[in-house]
């Protein structure tokens, strides 16, 4: 009897979990959306500034804008592969229960209440 309680528990388990890989997911293509977004936009304004500096002459000021929001989206694309890192990840579930557990609530399945021991 135990096997069947064992086995119709597994699927909403299952689906949990799908669920969970699907979020995500969704998170992770939004993040590299933003990306994406951040750099045809960076593209494009610095472009039209590399026109428009062409245009009026003098010393070229474009390239002081290209370097330092270069800068922002080179940071934007490390922090992009960085959050898929295996540590990073790590630390931020052991973050997630520190915060849970100072909330009161503690870290889903632990033995204490809202105020543990001391």
């Amino acid at each position: 009897m135990a096997r069947l309680e064992t086995g119709a528990q597994a699927p909403p388990l299952e689906a949990a979990r799908q669920a969970a890989r699907l979020e995500d997911a969704r998170r992770r293509l939004a993040a590299l959306k933003g990306f994406y977004v951040h750099l045809i936009v960076f593209a494009l304004v610095i472009a039209g500034l590399l026109i428009i500096n062409n245009l009026t002459g003098g010393p070229w000021w474009v390239a002081l804008v290209f370097f330092g929001w270069g800068l922002g989206v080179l940071a934007h694309g490390l922090a992009l592969v960085a959050r898929r890192s295996r540590a990073l990840a790590a630390w931020e579930q052991r973050k997630l229960a520190a915060y849970l557990a100072e909330d009161g609530g503690g870290p889903p399945g632990s033995r204490h209440g809202p105020n543990p021991p001391t």
